[in-house]
């Protein structure tokens, strides 16, 4: 079983953007039979024209959405508190990728690895810098 992926803003940014190097990563992980995980309130962080973005909505079909409940939001409240942050939205990303053991594809590493050790989950979360 391969170890899902969970990306952030920055990874639907550089798609959008065309970045040869994510597309790459998201090319590989599905011939890998990877299940890519994308926070809904990280969806809402990168889209803002549909028109313009036809290239992400497409990404965004081959990616599991994962809806922000009541739980996620109260563990990603809770998170910010003990990281000492207001990022909610990294704090959902980290929260989701502790839940399944997942690789983060972010350009903030040093929020994503302080929230992660403000977890004190053990193993923490692995961090690949965009």
């Amino acid at each position: 079983m391969s170890i899902p992926y969970v990306y952030d803003a920055g990874a639907l940014i550089a798609i959008d953007g065309n970045d040869r190097r994510m597309w790459a990563i998201h090319h590989l992980a599905i011939e890998e039979g990877r299940q890519i995980l994308v926070p809904a309130v990280v969806v809402s962080q990168a889209w803002r024209d549909p028109r313009r973005q036809v290239q992400l909505g497409r990404f965004l079909q081959s990616c599991e959405v994962v809806p922000v409940g009541s739980e996620l939001a109260k563990a990603a409240g809770m998170l910010c508190g003990k990281a000492q942050t207001r990022d909610v939205v990294d704090a959902i990303v980290v929260t989701v990728a502790l839940s399944c053991g997942a690789i983060v594809f972010t350009s903030d590493p040093d929020d994503i690895a302080q929230l992660s050790l403000a977890s004190q989950v053990k193993p923490g979360v692995v961090i690949r810098r965009l």
